[in-house]
């Protein structure tokens, strides 16, 4: 994905997690990964959220993709 991918809110996936935009900035981005604590829905709610935002530089950005990719689903 390239930063015009994401969208605040928007939801994507990073190896084999689920995670959700939460800010776009100019060369980064910044998301939480919705598969910690996945019984905590109150945790996603933000900002300020109860779990971390991770930032995603322009490398880390292609590796992720808006639907989970076959590779990463049989690795689990």
């Amino acid at each position: 994905m390239t930063l015009s991918d994401f969208t605040i809110d928007g939801h994507f996936f990073c190896a084999d997690k689920p995670w959700r935009c939460t800010d776009v900035g100019t060369r980064v981005i910044t998301a939480i990964c919705l598969s910690e604590h996945p019984d905590e829905h109150s945790w996603f709610n933000g900002p300020p959220y109860a779990v971390s935002e991770i930032v995603f530089d322009e490398y880390a950005q292609e590796g992720c993709s808006i639907v989970m990719q076959e590779d990463d689903a049989s690795s689990g």
